[in-house]
C-alpha cells in the first residue's frame, strides 16, 4: 500500500511549483482533486509540443489527478468547494498571498469548516512582508535568491538554472511541510498552515556557499563547471567532447593519480 492512501488533497494550484507538489503526494498515494479556474492552468497552452491536444508541459506535472472546474468567485462554486473541504485532509494553493481571503476561504474558514484540515501556501516571497504582495517567479528568485550571481562562466552575464529550481525546489519543501503536519495532526488531531515560498527556497539552497561567505566574507562568484571548495571537480574538454572529473577527496585523489602514472608533488 502507498503511504498516503486514504488521504485527499484539494488542489488549487496551477502552473508548476503547485502542481508538482501535488503530483508527488498523487505519487505517493493520495488522492488529488484539481481544481481549476472555467480558462484552466496555464499551462494547458504552454506549447509546443503537444500531446494528444495536451501541452507535455502540463502532463508532466498533472498525472494521477482528478479534475473538476469550479468558479471559486460565485456562491455555487464555493459551496462545492467547501462540500469537498470537510471530506478533505489537505488544501494546496499556490495563490498570491491574500487570494483566498478574498474569495472568502481563507485559512480561518477553512478550519472552521474542518478543523483537521492542512493549508499548503506556495508564493514568491511569503505570506507576510514588504515583498508578499508581489508576483513572484521562478527567474526572479534565482535571481534575489543568489543562485545566478554563482551559475555561468567567469566574467559573463548572470545565467538563470536550466530548468524552474525555484518552483520545483518550493514545490519540494511543500510536501515536506505537509507530510510533517500530517504525522503532527496524529498526535494533536489539528491541522495547520504551511508557507512556503520561492525566495525562502533559493536562500536554504546556498548551504556551503553562504558557509564560505560567513568564514571569509567574500561574495561567492561564478565558476562555470569548477567548484570552490574541491579540485578537480569539474568540466574539461577533450578532443572529442567535455568531460566530468569528480576527485572528492584525498583518497580518490591518491587512486586517481595513480591509475594515470601521474607524477604529482
Amino acid at each position: 500500500m502507498k503511504p498516503l492512501k486514504g488521504i485527499k488533497v484539494i488542489d488549487l494550484t496551477r502552473i508548476l511549483s503547485g502542481p508538482f507538489c501535488t503530483m508527488t503526494l498523487a505519487d505517493l498515494g493520495a488522492e488529488i482533486i484539481k481544481i481549476e479556474s472555467p480558462k484552466g492552468d496555464d499551462t494547458r497552452e504552454w506549447g509546443p509540443p503537444f500531446i494528444k491536444e495536451e501541452a507535455a508541459y502540463f502532463l508532466s506535472v498533472n498525472r494521477n489527478k482528478k479534475s473538476v472546474v469550479l468558479n471559486l468567485k460565485n456562491q455555487k462554486g464555493k459551496k462545492i468547494f467547501l462540500e469537498l473541504l470537510q471530506e478533505a485532509d489537505v488544501v494546496v494553493e499556490n495563490f498570491r498571498p491574500g487570494t483566498l481571503d478574498r474569495l472568502g476561504i481563507g485559512y480561518e474558514t477553512l478550519k472552521s469548516y474542518n478543523k483537521k484540515i492542512i493549508l499548503a501556501s506556495i508564493s514568491g516571497f511569503g505570506q507576510n512582508g514588504p515583498y508578499s504582495q508581489k508576483p513572484g517567479y521562478d527567474v526572479l528568485a534565482q535571481g534575489m535568491g543568489g543562485l545566478m550571481s554563482v551559475t555561468g562562466e567567469p566574467g559573463r552575464p548572470p545565467v538563470k538554472g536550466g530548468y524552474s529550481l525555484a518552483d520545483i525546489g518550493t514545490g519540494m519543501w511543500a510536501v515536506i511541510g505537509i507530510l510533517s503536519a500530517l504525522r503532527e495532526r496524529e498526535v494533536s488531531g489539528l491541522g495547520q498552515w504551511i508557507d512556503t515560498a520561492l525566495l525562502d527556497t533559493m536562500v536554504s539552497w546556498q548551504t556551503y556557499l553562504a558557509g564560505n561567505y560567513f568564514a571569509t566574507e567574500e561574495n561567492p562568484k561564478p565558476l562555470g563547471g569548477a567548484h570552490p571548495n574541491i579540485v578537480p571537480y569539474q568540466v574539461f574538454e577533450a578532443s572529442d567532447g567535455y568531460f566530468i572529473l569528480a576527485v572528492g577527496n584525498d583518497n580518490l585523489w591518491d587512486a586517481f593519480v595513480t591509475n594515470l602514472n601521474l607524477d604529482v608533488l
